[in-house]
């Protein structure tokens, strides 16, 4: 299938409930800041998908590329979020599973080298659970999204360095086998308060819990 194809397909899939049972148990990511002027350390919890969007049951499912504008979709319908690039870091830097990263050269776009480094990923996991990373690059939110761009970042290596700077030079209908989707719950716990991830982003100083770009953020992917 085509990549017009084959989205409506996961999208369906994926929102008719046909997913691992694992990817439900979402995995707490816990921040902090210290605010410059008051000196106060401010904290904050998150909730994320332990793994990429998938496809299937526990035991038998695929790891799916999407584009965004049906990773947001996806998002949107199950109250989510897509990641910033400091979320990604910190997902990474908290993941119990680091893998090292697989890259692929030929047929990038194709479903079957979806399934190809889907199995590759497995042959490294060894069957080890928990919250995972170094698997994929994620589609985020950035400040350079634009109408008909999507931004790219992450794939860490062992020593913590991406192999995906932010990135926004693909076409926002460009998917290939190295993109992840993870999911972000979108209630997010401030200190002591649940704040939407639209009113933490656009504060002041709870930004920096989750954005570390120097210029305003656009909050999803238009679809």
């Amino acid at each position: 299938m085509k990549w017009n194809t084959r989205e409506p397909v996961a999208r369906r899939e994926i929102l008719s409930g046909n997913i691992p049972a694992f990817l439900r148990r979402l995995t707490a990511i816990h921040v902090s800041i210290t605010d410059s002027t008051s000196g106060k350390r401010i904290d904050a919890t998150y909730y994320v998908t332990p793994d990429y969007l998938s496809i299937g049951n526990d035991d038998d499912f695929a790891r799916i590329p999407l584009t965004p504008m049906t990773a947001q979709r996806i998002a949107d319908s199950l109250h989510c979020f897509l990641p910033t690039r400091k979320m990604v870091n910190d997902i990474y830097q908290q993941a119990k599973v680091k893998l090292e990263p697989v890259p692929l050269y030929a047929y990038r776009d194709s479903a079957i080298t979806f399934w190809h480094h889907h199995l590759i990923v497995e042959g490294q996991r060894k069957g080890r659970k928990g919250l995972i990373a170094g698997i994929k690059k994620d589609v985020v939110l950035s400040g350079k999204i634009t109408g008909n761009r999507e931004v790219i970042y992450g794939w860490h290596k062992p020593d913590g360095k991406p192999i995906q700077p932010l990135y926004s030079g693909h076409v926002n209908w460009w998917v290939d086998y190295s993109h992840g989707i993870r999911l972000v719950y979108r209630g997010i716990r401030v200190g002591n308060h649940w704040m939407d991830y639209t009113e933490v982003l656009q504060h002041p100083v709870y930004k920096r819990l989750l954005y570390d770009e120097d210029i305003p953020i656009v909050l999803q992917y238009n679809y």
